[in-house]
């Protein structure tokens, strides 16, 4: 076959030759590892995500303005998310029509995961520098659940954030049970009904990046909105038969406080989706552990590979109940928290076995 038979063969308008077999390509431009410095881009907050198209609050001093970007093509997928810092360049007027370009995510000082569920290897992560996370439970219409509870409260621990529990509906039933429940873990917690005044908790969220957590219509939303009067946050019912809420909220957002006090920096709320499941594969007993530190001290005498549950031999937290330097509250308390976790990892492993 002649070079010019073989036009249309290997591409069109192509002569081929044998002596060009297997020639590498000619590069146009040398390799670098250079990367563009944007140490100097302004910085902005990520405040929701819709559509592949982030809304931010550029980080102006004299004049603070939205923006709405898009994402660098380097940045990966799933590389942003809310409440991040990020540095944008391009057009960062804010004006109507315009798009900046996030090119760099700064670093993270907290971020709070989930997994799908216990044998999920998945990390999700939910916001990100928030450093304190709010659990909301309703009292009633959904009934509460202790389980989910304990499980935001050690997915809060992993992350390195403070929680408090807020306990909506309290015009449909009496509070008491859970607040004795968890006032042992030295959690704050708050009591709302419709009406109630919220005074004690805008001032345990001033100057704090707050992140709402909870069950779908335990009133998170309703309580955001409370909080935030122009936030206009979807609100919904729960369903009769199953007993469960609607999600209504369908992505997480971060919204600025008010003014409380006359202080300005009245700080920031993140509200995200409800959530059905909390799974916690990700999470290790010692992690748990190191956010009790008033008992972490106590196990220095337990023996190797203790795992510090009721009935554990020679734990050093029995041996300080015993002697009346811990509360059996807290440490009731403690092992619950440490039991999810545990059964968490428990159902983990079992599928891996499975699946081996």
């Amino acid at each position: 076959m002649s070079p010019r038979q073989t036009r249309g063969v290997i591409g069109r308008g192509t002569d081929f030759d044998s002596h060009d077999f297997g020639r590498p390509a000619k590069r146009t431009r040398p390799r670098t590892k250079r990367r563009p410095d944007y140490s100097e881009a302004p910085t902005a907050r990520v405040i929701t995500v819709d559509r592949g198209r982030y809304h931010l609050l550029l980080d102006a001093p004299d004049s603070p303005r939205h923006l709405v970007a898009a994402k660098a093509r380097q940045l990966g997928r799933g590389a942003v998310i809310v409440g991040d810092v990020v540095r944008v360049v391009g057009d960062t007027s804010g004006e109507e029509g315009t798009l900046a370009r996030i090119v760099q995510v700064e670093p993270r000082r907290t971020e709070l995961n989930r997994t799908a569920d216990d044998t999920d290897p998945y990390e999700r992560p939910i916001v990100a520098n928030a450093d304190q996370l709010v659990v909301v439970t309703a009292l009633a219409d959904p009934q509460p659940s202790a389980g989910m509870i304990d499980r935001v409260l050690v997915a809060g621990y992993d992350a390195g954030v403070k929680p408090l529990i807020c306990l909506t509906k309290a015009d449909l039933a009496d509070p008491t049970e859970l607040v004795d429940l968890y006032e042992p873990l030295d959690v704050p917690i708050f009591v709302s009904m419709p009406d109630s005044n919220l005074d004690e908790l805008r001032a345990a969220l001033a100057h704090h990046v707050t992140v709402f957590v909870g069950h779908s219509g335990v009133g998170k939303s309703t309580l955001i909105n409370r909080l935030v009067p122009d936030a206009d946050r979807a609100t919904g019912v729960v369903n009769d038969v199953t007993g469960k809420g609607r999600h209504t909220s369908t992505s997480a957002i971060a919204l600025q406080l008010p003014p409380f006090a006359g202080d300005p920096e009245a700080g920031w709320v993140i509200d995200t989706p409800g959530v059905r499941s909390f799974g916690l594969s990700h999470v290790s007993a010692e992690t748990i552990l190191e956010a009790f530190p008033d008992l972490m001290r106590f196990t220095a005498d337990c023996p190797r590979g203790c795992n510090h549950h009721a009935g554990a031999p020679e734990c050093g937290l029995d041996a300080a109940l015993a002697r009346g330097d811990l509360s059996a509250q807290r440490l009731t308390s403690f092992r619950r928290i440490l039991e999810a976790v545990d059964g968490a990892r428990a159902d983990y492993s079992s599928v891996q076995e499975r699946n081996h």
